[in-house]
């Protein structure tokens, strides 16, 4: 076990060192988020009535943050597919250590490159006007709840880019899960405004979950519509929980069982 961790931890510091050495993904990465942010809160701002103290940048940060955490899905994917057609993966498997560690490594440094992330978003959007009014134990550990949740769909893209291999391919898929996940939910706008059935997709799809409780523990009032007495709406805090469990409760298991039969 200590063998496979230590593996997982030189893993993750090579992540984190092809930062350094490929600075675009760094800058690239962190440019698109803040554009999201400074687009969205200017060009749609003005016009999106959310009843919420603050404006439309209080309900949108949150919404942003998660959208943001919910694209770590393609990264890893798409990361991992590069490395198996450059040949990396083959190489690792020429090595002594855990046939895990691999895939562990790089949920790992793709997580912690989400953490930069989020905090430089966090910092455009105090720029930009918004201002959580909770406390800040509540901060924190809204921050966590979106780290988790971006951990926890890295493993979904580990599964993805073992099983479709191609860059170009696993992207196409990667968006094609995480736009309709992301723009049907209540992350830019209330769910009320949808017609009624997109309206019970929108707020029991785990992205909405997220986003409401960010919003709880960032201190907005939760809002939807037509499932307002349903239990994610109720408790957006326990069913993100549940969400994030589920995904790496399925996906950790079929991943890593999925990379040892692809290094077998």
């Amino acid at each position: 076990m200590n063998h496979a961790i230590s593996d997982a931890l030189v893993i993750t510091k090579r992540q984190l060192l092809q930062l350094s050495r490929v600075p675009e993904v760094l800058i690239f990465s962190t440019i698109q988020p803040v554009m999201f942010v400074l687009l969205f809160r200017y060009v749609f701002g003005g016009s999106i009535d959310t009843g919420q103290p603050g404006g439309y940048v209080q309900l949108l940060m949150p919404g942003i943050f998660v959208q943001t955490v919910a694209f770590t899905l393609v990264a890893t994917a798409s990361g991992l597919a590069e490395d198996m057609k450059k040949g990396l993966i083959d190489r690792f498997r020429s090595l002594p250590i855990s046939r895990g560690a691999v895939v562990i490594g790089r949920t790992f440094g793709d997580a912690l490159l989400n953490i930069l992330v989020l905090a430089i978003m966090a910092i455009t959007g105090y720029v930009v006007g918004w201002r959580p009014t909770s406390g800040i134990f509540q901060i924190i550990l809204a921050f966590f709840f979106l780290f988790m949740f971006g951990y926890a769909l890295s493993w979904i893209g580990i599964f993805v880019g073992l099983s479709v291999k191609d860059a170009r391919t696993v992207q196409n898929v990667g968006f094609i899960v995480t736009f309709p996940l992301t723009f049907l939910s209540n992350a830019f706008a209330p769910t009320t405004g949808m017609p009624r059935v997109l309206q019970y997709f929108a707020e029991w799809n785990p992205v909405s979950s997220m986003v409401a409780a960010c919003r709880q523990l960032f201190g907005l009032e939760n809002q939807f519509g037509a499932t307002a007495n349903s239990w994610p709406s109720q408790n957006p805090l326990e069913t993100s929980l549940i969400y994030m469990l589920l995904l790496m409760l399925i996906f950790i298991p079929l991943s890593i069982r999925k990379y040892k039969n692809t290094s077998a």
